[in-house]
């Protein structure tokens, strides 16, 4: 897998979406706005592979495709919930006991509960990375929760190589967070920039974790 030529074809799959074709660029700014739901949904095209970008028509279906998309992903969100929920319960319990000894212990319980939240949040973006790929593009939200065709989609890419293209992405990510955060630092204008650049940055993620998928040769 060449990890840098899919770095480079998302980027110019993303500039070329927006940069001379500013009517685009304005409509997908648009449906950043209405709570990114169409957003999303026009994000599900770019993974469905269509290239290049496709032409931002038929919000009825951005919107519900958003609606779908949130659905599906707040489902593989509910293991990191439900040790998010022990997490802070054994916070709170700490801070409100007064014996030192059930504090330390409720706060130690808490950290348990943290680490077996990093464990699980990156166990699940294994898997829900794939899953609402297949979401996209067989338009069935229980395709996204289809477990044996996720496991063969990742064996066909090579685990290694997987992990190593998220991995990628997530450091990207981490760079361009620095970039946003700077930027942001600028008066009105920084926030402004910020919120323009959601939709590239999206379409560009969008673009390398479809190049990950078809990697799989399915």
């Amino acid at each position: 897998m060449d990890y840098g030529n899919m770095l480079g074809d998302s980027f110019a799959y993303a500039k070329d979406a927006v940069i001379g074709k500013w009517m685009q660029w304005l409509l997908l700014v648009i449906a950043t706005l209405l709570l990114c739901l169409p957003l999303l949904g026009y994000t599900l095209k770019v993974l469905r592979g269509e290239k290049p970008a496709p032409e931002v028509t038929g919000w009825g279906t951005l919107f519900i495709d958003g609606i779908k998309y949130i659905i599906v992903s707040l489902i593989w969100a509910i293991p990191c919930l439900i040790v998010l929920f022990f997490f802070l319960g054994s916070l709170i319990t700490g801070a409100a006991l007064n014996s030192p000894e059930a504090a330390i212990a409720a706060i130690m319980g808490a950290l348990v509960f943290f680490l077996l939240f990093i464990i699980i949040a990156i166990l699940t973006g294994i898997f829900a990375t794939i899953g609402i790929v297949r979401f996209a593009r067989t338009g069935s939200m229980g395709e996204a929760f289809n477990f044996g065709a996720i496991l063969d989609t990742i064996g066909r890419i090579g685990w290694g190589t997987y992990i190593i293209a998220l991995i990628i992405m997530i450091i990207v990510q981490f760079v361009i967070g620095i970039v946003l955060g700077i930027i942001t630092m600028i008066p009105v204008l920084g926030a402004i920039i910020q919120f323009i650049l959601i939709a590239p940055i999206a379409l560009f993620e969008a673009r390398y974790i479809c190049q990950v998928y078809d990697a799989a040769g399915v």
